[in-house]
């Protein structure tokens, strides 16, 4: 039988979008057709939220994104001010980009395996991915006392990914220099991840409050609906670039709808991108168009695109070609964390 050295040793590597300039290639591609004239659409809306003075950009992912070789993306967003805020699932920011800053790696793999093999040799597959679940169970357990650490209390997920930041720091830094949580929480980069039980930090907490049942920290949903809430209150225009769907797109969405319940003036976002591979047939949420959203009152349809393509395909293409048209380089630090900060320090 196989060791587990013999499948967990090809690194996946993440792509550099500053080391590939694909501004000839995005732009030929707007006298396609399909996908090809679509995808130079949504890289040209991007632009635009970058040129727009006014407008405050929300990026949301959903789906094995760090794992398959997107975070330096991501890390390089936020590090030349090209996004003001991230909405994510747990699993991108703690399974992957947690766990990578932790020291540890994930692995080229194949899907024509032996899951039981795998199973047997603690190896998690994530289709064509290798990931070691021994280390992903000291990622749980870093988590557990990241939350031993806090004041008892409910706290939202903005709250405590800061703190998973100011850790990383407060332990000699991450251990890769492209952690999308340590770059976010240098930058004043908020990030919300609605469903924070369902990733590693959901095993963290599971152990921490089982531990503490009288007094512990909780995970507050509501609360990261108001704060991100609040950013869109406190912007001007909005921008929403999304990678995949699922909660971080509808929840980013919705805050139009709060901002209108809460009887505040804000306008529907003004500009929206998705890169997606779901089916809007089947009604559900990731496949739902931006014209649909616009039904809701969440999404003006001046500047949207949908992009139906891998994310590994479409998203190095749609902020490389932002990335290297430069608007970023006279963009106005927003410093979305801010908000917070100041809030807390009122009270």
């Amino acid at each position: 039988m196989a060791e587990k050295k013999d499948y967990l040793k090809d690194v996946v590597k993440h792509i550099d979008i500053k080391e590939h300039n694909v501004l000839s290639l995005v732009d030929a591609m707007k006298d396609m057709a399909f996908s090809a004239r679509d995808l130079n659409r949504a890289a040209n809306i991007y632009d635009m939220m970058l040129r727009d003075k006014s407008c405050s950009i929300i990026l949301t992912l959903a789906g094995s994104l760090f794992s398959a070789g997107l975070k330096r993306v991501v890390y390089d967003l936020i590090t030349n001010n090209m996004v003001d805020a991230i909405v994510s699932t747990g699993a991108i920011m703690v399974d992957q980009d947690f766990f990578e800053a932790l020291g540890f790696k994930h692995y080229k793999g194949t899907p024509f395996v032996d899951d039981n093999e795998m199973r047997e040799l603690a190896i998690d597959r994530i289709y064509d991915t290798f990931i070691d679940e021994d280390e992903l169970r000291i990622c749980d357990d870093t988590t557990e006392t990241i939350f031993n650490s806090l004041e008892p209390r409910p706290y939202s997920s903005r709250e405590l990914l800061w703190h998973f930041g100011k850790y990383l720091g407060d332990n000699g830094g991450p251990k890769v220099d492209d952690s999308v949580i340590y770059a976010a929480y240098k930058n004043n980069v908020p990030i919300f991840v609605p469903a924070f039980s369902d990733c590693s930090a959901g095993f963290g907490i599971v152990v921490h409050q089982h531990k503490n049942p009288g007094s512990h920290v909780s995970f507050d949903s509501g609360k990261d609906f108001l704060e991100l809430t609040q950013i869109k209150l406190n912007s001007g225009e909005t921008g929403i670039f999304m990678i995949g769907g699922g909660v971080p797109k509808n929840f980013t969405q919705d805050i139009v709808v709060a901002a209108d319940i809460l009887q505040e003036d804000a306008p529907m976002h003004k500009y929206a991108i998705q890169i997606t591979v779901a089916d809007e047939r089947d009604g559900a949420l990731s496949g739902s168009t931006l014209k649909e959203a616009s039904s809701w009152g969440k999404v003006a349809l001046s500047y949207e695109q949908m992009v139906y393509s891998e994310a590994t395909i479409a998203m190095p293409l749609v902020t490389g070609y932002a990335y290297h048209k430069g608007a970023w380089k006279k963009r106005e630090k927003k410093e979305m964390q801010k908000l917070f900060m100041k809030e807390k320090a009122e009270v």
